[in-house]
């Protein structure tokens, strides 16, 4: 198992959430939140912070993070999901005509999302790999 790959992750996947803030133009930005009121709220999208705190918090445990990796891919597959439904039912020409910075956090959430969803996947397997390696001697 890479530590420094998964440490390094974990950091990235805090960092991208953390820029909801940017995006959100410090939680100011109605766009984002009239674009899907229920996810994107401004409590949801505090949410989305602290879930990035919960992955800064992870990347200082890479030795026992086998469960918690397993979590945030759940987390981030019903991320995934909801974006994939959003763009069916919404236009992305619409939330861009009304904010540059809404478009482009719709554009992208969702791809961060299925990706960081991956690496999690690739982390909780690296980490039963490490723990059955461990049970053998």
């Amino acid at each position: 198992m890479n530590h420094k790959l998964i440490k390094n992750g974990f950091v990235l996947a805090a960092l991208m959430n953390f820029s909801v803030i940017i995006f959100s133009r410090g939680f100011t930005n109605v766009a984002i939140n009239e674009a899907d009121p229920i996810v994107m709220s401004n409590f949801g999208l505090l949410m989305i912070v602290i879930w990035g705190l919960a992955y800064l918090a992870g990347s200082t445990a890479i030795s026992n993070i086998k469960w918690l990796a397993a979590v945030f891919t759940l987390e981030k597959l019903v991320y995934g999901v909801i974006w994939i439904k959003w763009l069916s039912e919404n236009s992305l020409d619409a939330v861009y005509s009304k904010d540059i910075f809404a478009g482009v956090f719709y554009s992208i959430y969702g791809v961060n999302d299925l990706f960081f969803m991956f690496f999690f996947i690739y982390v909780f397997f690296a980490s039963s790999k490490n723990e059955n390696a461990e049970q053998v001697v």
